[in-house]
């Protein structure tokens, strides 16, 4: 066995143990299926966000297109927020 330490800011600490408590895990063991699931899943067990809930490639897909609409290029109509994330889903 082996011990890890990690500073984590003690508001998140506290929410996560407040989810936990209620599915009945302690930290240490959500710790330890998160980092099996690492393992199994060989690499991050779950897709990463950024803080607009949008994957990193959505984000750059966004950019791009920002761009382009700003040189008149690939314009389309507009489009809904719900179809806005719908078209970027299929890219």
């Amino acid at each position: 066995m082996t011990t890890i330490q990690l500073r984590i800011d003690e508001s998140i600490k506290k929410a996560v143990k407040k989810t936990l408590d209620k599915i009945g895990l302690d930290l240490s063991s959500a710790i330890k299926i998160y980092l099996m699931q690492i393992v199994i899943k060989k690499g991050i067990p779950f897709p990463l966000m950024t803080e607009n809930g949008m994957t990193p490639e959505q984000e750059i897909a966004i950019l791009e297109a920002s761009k382009d609409a700003k040189k008149n290029k690939n314009v389309t109509k507009a489009m809904t927020i719900k179809e806005t994330v719908k078209y970027l889903t299929k890219l």
